[in-house]
């Protein structure tokens, strides 16, 4: 089958390659890819920032978000049958979206949402996941509460925004004068262009902060909470906690928290809290949110879609900051550009 593969660790690590169709556990669907999309953690899978972590064996195909028709089952498969519509995150260590064929185990696959096309659906997975498991897991938020979501226009903001606004908080955002409009039609409360104001200036008392932009903004993040808030990075640095998802070495942890001790102290010093995000594939939460697409509670934003042949150029225009709101798409349906 086709499929673009990292052969090695780096920016041009990925290609085009025939590989053979995957093999099929007892627990796996295998999944007719029909799109996939593109996420930030391609590229950082791709230039190997987590291979002391996640220790993928070369070459392996690259994809984190997939949706498709279900071509086989295993024989502990139950609930998920041939030609069902699914839409996935799969796990780490099987990632394989940018392929024609994907097996994923079935505790990760999810029917598609009814009200979404396939193109739709493959946008939604991580980003959906990502929201879920940081505003109802992690930080639980509440109705009345303040939640300050950086980069309100990008794929993981413009989930988060709708997921915080459908639990009952305020919402704040940052995003640029060409999106202002669209995080409002998803619900933010409060915009700040960050091209003409300093949102730390503008904000404070909040409960959570959600930033998946880094550096500075980070640590300005930290002086909008409210004493025992909240500040939660998808870019870094990680934490102790990290590592022990990922089941990694004790002494990894040590170095995880090394990287984030400076955030840390400015945080404690603040009296706010700091931790790192990094999600988990979860098929069930996968089902409770298509009912809130399907309810039109939650709705996918996409920039631009790509033919198949086209992903590494896809990749690339997410890279170089191209996108302009949301994910991009990469579907096998000819005659899309």
């Amino acid at each position: 089958m086709k499929a673009f593969v990292v052969e090695k660790y780096g920016k041009d690590g990925a290609r085009a390659a025939e590989v053979p169709e995957p093999t099929v556990g007892d627990r796996d669907v295998l999944v007719k890819v029909s799109a996939a999309s593109i996420n930030p953690l391609d590229k950082m899978v791709r230039n190997g920032e987590f291979k002391q972590l996640l220790k993928y064996k070369t070459p392996f195909v690259l994809g984190h978000d997939v949706a498709g028709v279900v071509t086989r089952v295993g024989s502990a498969v139950h609930g998920i049958e041939v030609g069902d519509e699914v839409y996935a995150r799969p796990r780490d260590l099987r990632a394989g979206g940018f392929a024609q064929f994907i097996a994923i185990d079935v505790d990760d696959v999810a029917p598609k949402p009814a009200s979404l096309t396939l193109q739709e659906a493959a946008a939604v997975p991580l980003v959906a996941l990502a929201a879920w498991q940081i505003l109802i897991e992690r930080a639980r938020v509440k109705p009345g509460q303040k939640v300050l979501v950086h980069a309100g226009a990008g794929g993981l903001g413009s989930t988060v925004i709708q997921l915080a606004k459908h639990l009952g908080a305020t919402v704040a955002t940052t995003t640029s004068t060409a999106t202002e409009e669209l995080v409002r039609s998803l619900g933010a409360d409060i915009v700040v262009d960050y091209t003409k104001e300093d949102f730390s200036k503008q904000l404070s008392g909040y409960d959570l902060v959600l930033d998946s932009v880094g550096g500075a903004n980070l640590g300005k993040s930290l002086t909008v909470l409210k004493p025992g808030g909240l500040a939660i990075s998808v870019v870094g640095p990680p934490d102790a906690a990290f590592a022990k998802q990922l089941g990694a070495p004790s002494f990894l942890g040590l170095v995880m928290n090394t990287l984030s001790r400076k955030i840390r102290k400015q945080a404690k010093a603040l009296g706010v809290r700091y931790e790192f995000f990094f999600m988990q594939a979860n098929g069930a939460q996968l089902r409770k949110l298509g009912t809130l697409y399907d309810s039109g509670k939650l709705r996918p934003v996409i920039d631009s879609t790509f033919p198949f042949e086209r992903t590494l150029e896809a990749m690339a225009y997410v890279e170089q900051g191209r996108t302009k709101a949301g994910k991009v798409v990469v579907t096998m349906e000819p005659g899309n550009d």
